[in-house]
């Protein structure tokens, strides 16, 4: 018996796309639905920021025929880190997801501003900086103009022609995990494997945290810098609490694929051409949450169909 998710093909999935100036830039291909299909490689990419890629890294993405990039940083992380780095043949979509409630952006500037530990433990102490994560990622889902700019994310993935498209936040974490968990199960994948998408994340950035972290140490900015651990890790309870918003707020994830995104059947049917490998499934996976039996003719967000 494996530990292996059922979502995983034979071949590595989300494997890394080798970028020097972006650790945590990786492929969602390779996946598999729950009927069977696989996610193509190269099409549907997730990274962390692209700003400070190197000539190389933006070769690499010219030679994988990226199209489009999505950024989802507001405007002060775009200011303060830098704009993307792109080729030519790359069209840069700038769709900002911002919370005022949970500026992580902000609140990592006035930890280190602080200077002072018990300042700093009083930010971010005592469960303070996970549960502003949990906040954060419920809001992705109670938020009204996160859901639109999560939704835009989709439509953009399932225009025709659109792919191969990278999108990304600054650590490629938060807003691109969401982004990527609400994308893979719309398509089928189980929700164990989303999780383990999400959580690869702690394994592609474990060396540069460990990096921020002394670094912080070493320059006196901080005396505990593991305080800033919650913020910089993927942790598995922050995704559950969006999967449990999208539950407490709709009666299924069709419903919130509809209501809550504004997405319909043909942005889904665009998805399944744009991403899946062509072929029959093996059967139907089961809407994510579904409380109400359907009719063959009204396949479920999540359920693979047949193309024609």
């Amino acid at each position: 018996m494996t530990d292996q998710p059922t979502g995983a093909a034979d071949f590595p999935a989300a494997r890394s796309l080798g970028l020097f100036g972006a650790v945590n830039a990786r492929d969602l291909g390779g996946y598999r639905t729950a009927g069977g299909l696989v996610l193509r490689a190269g099409v549907a990419l997730r990274s962390d920021g692209l700003n400070r890629l190197t000539d190389e890294d933006l070769g690499r993405l010219a030679g994988l025929g990226l199209r489009r990039i999505v950024d989802l940083r507001s405007r002060d992380e775009v200011r303060e880190a830098g704009a993307d780095r792109t080729a030519d043949g790359m069209t840069l979509h700038h769709l900002p997801v911002f919370a005022v409630d949970f500026d992580i952006h902000a609140t990592l500037r006035s930890a280190l501003a602080e200077r002072d530990p018990a300042g700093q433990r009083a930010l971010l102490g005592d469960g303070r900086a996970g549960a502003m994560m949990t906040g954060l990622y419920r809001w992705f889902v109670t938020d009204s103009i996160a859901r639109e700019q999560f939704g835009r994310v989709l439509r953009l993935l399932a225009e025709p022609g659109a792919s191969p498209l990278l999108f990304h936040c600054s650590a490629g974490k938060d807003r691109t995990g969401w982004t990527a968990a609400v994308l893979l199960t719309a398509l089928g994948v189980d929700r164990e494997t989303v999780f383990t998408d999400y959580l690869l994340t702690n394994e592609r950035s474990a060396a540069v945290v460990g990096t921020v972290l002394e670094s912080l140490r070493v320059r006196g900015l901080m005396s505990e810098p593991e305080l800033l651990l919650p913020v910089f890790r993927a942790e598995r309870h922050y995704l559950e609490a969006a999967f449990e918003e999208v539950g407490a707020g709709w009666p299924d994830f069709d419903a919130f694929w509809a209501d809550g995104l504004g997405l319909d059947g043909g942005v889904l049917a665009g998805l399944r051409a744009n991403l899946l490998e062509p072929g029959v499934p093996s059967g139907l996976a089961a809407p994510v949450g579904a409380t109400a039996p359907r009719t063959a003719a009204e396949p479920p967000v999540g359920a693979d169909v047949p193309e024609a």
